[in-house]
């Protein structure tokens, strides 16, 4: 790994975590705070400092929903994958932002305007099939309606 301003700036955001003492998430959450996201060269660094394999901290960052491997979009999407969404079609409100925004899931639009994101059922299954955008209940949605939000969030970012 080459000592970039950048790696060696992350370097010294992590300097306080030691081997064997547990800090691997503490270490990461430092990072993600930092810049929003883990960037790839920060598992780097991470893993030098607490002399682990690069893939136990890749492990960790794309294991824990809350660390995320790529920046932030503006525009946050959820959606819920939980049962109730899924009876009620929420496999074709997943298909309609997918196509309208022209992203997969957990990616950003160009220029990280508008992320799509997986995830798990709140608890507000009256409202499914539902996403959540930037932690908002939006639901319940038909493939039009979400076809409609996606072009409005797509045309406004």
């Amino acid at each position: 790994m080459l000592d970039t301003e950048a790696t060696l700036e992350i370097a010294e955001l992590v300097a306080e975590f030691k081997p064997g003492n547990a800090d691997l998430i503490p270490a990461l959450h430092k990072v993600q705070h930092r810049y929003g996201y883990v960037p790839r060269e920060a598992m780097g660094v991470v893993a030098k400092q607490l002399r682990l394999g690069e893939a136990q901290v890749y492990g960790a960052v794309t294991f824990y929903s809350e660390l995320r491997v790529i920046p932030p979009p503006q525009t946050r999407i959820d959606w819920c994958s939980g049962p109730a969404c899924r009876l009620k079609g929420g496999e074709n409100v997943r298909l309609a932002l997918e196509s309208v925004l022209e992203i997969g899931m957990e990616e950003n639009t160009a220029g990280d305007k508008v992320g799509l994101h997986l995830a798990q059922c709140n608890g507000t299954c009256d409202f499914a099939p539902q996403i959540w955008v930037d932690g908002k209940v939006v639901g319940p949605l038909t493939a039009a309606d979400t076809i409609t939000l996606a072009r409005e969030l797509k045309e406004k970012n």
